[in-house]
């Protein structure tokens, strides 16, 4: 089994271990989520493609249906990818917890300050229903216009996806990178022409939809919270695009991009 590792925090706990592939939005969230946290942990890097088989290995018990769907409905390999098992996938201690928002309320119940929810019940209702968007939908729409950007070739993305707010997306390498976007887009998420000309035409609406939230104060408030943690890579994402970069930039929602994820200095 082939990973790479890091420590994701100088006081890192052996017991806590994060498992990720590289670029990817909801591992970014798990990461945001345990930084907020402030608990230290051992990220482990797993190779794209090969990380559901890996999981199982590893201990993680994948899932009974498909967990994701593209336009409403799933596909063969989708769904074989997630009965495996998906990422992020959490161990802390004796547990073992996959998905951005189990891993939010594990988090919660195991290490309750400071709080990825509200206290108050309805503020909390308000931050549920966004969290919830933005790793159904929102999530899913991030990750088919990157892959869609990807089918013009590299330099329609920031720094050719080298690098940046998420790092290098999906490999270190661009020869992967560009085998690995091919095949997701093709076998698992649809990504294609027809697909991105309606994704582009719906990511105003979206982003408006975030925008609110900003407003409403469900958002980017004085202490983030968990749809903050899980909409904000996912914009980060987004924005890997040269031509949608200066869409999000211009926003609201840009502001809480900078403010979660800001871009990494040059060199």
């Amino acid at each position: 089994m082939s990973t790479s590792t890091a420590r994701a925090d100088p006081d890192v706990r052996e017991d806590v271990v994060l498992y990720v592939i590289p670029g990817s939005h909801a591992c970014r969230a798990a990461m945001l989520m345990l930084a907020h946290k402030r608990i230290g942990y051992r990220r482990v890097t797993l190779p794209t493609g090969a990380h559901p088989v890996l999981l199982r290995a590893l201990g993680f018990v994948g899932n009974r249906k498909p967990i994701r769907s593209v336009d409403g409905a799933t596909n063969r390999s989708l769904a074989t990818f997630d009965r495996l098992g998906t990422v992020p996938a959490l161990r802390f201690g004796g547990e073992r917890v996959q998905h951005s928002r189990a891993i939010a309320r594990f988090l919660d119940s195991v290490h309750p300050q400071p709080p990825l929810f509200p206290v108050d019940a309805e503020r909390r209702r308000a931050v549920e229903a966004a969290e919830q968007w933005g790793d159904e939908t929102f999530q899913m729409v991030a990750r088919r216009l990157a892959l869609t950007g990807a089918s013009h070739g590299l330099d329609a993305l920031h720094q050719r996806a080298n690098d940046g707010r998420l790092g290098a997306l999906l490999a270190k390498r661009e020869t992967p990178r560009l085998l690995n976007s091919k095949i997701a887009a093709r076998l698992l998420f649809r990504a294609d022409a027809h697909a991105e000309r309606t994704l582009l035409a719906r990511l105003p609406a979206m982003l408006d939809r975030i925008d609110t939230w900003i407003a409403d104060g469900v958002l980017d408030g004085p202490q983030l919270n968990a749809a903050d943690l899980i909409i904000a890579p996912s914009l980060a994402l987004i924005a890997y695009r040269r031509d949608l970069r200066p869409q999000i930039e211009a926003r609201p929602a840009g502001a809480l991009l900078q403010r979660v994820l800001p871009e990494p200095l040059p060199g």
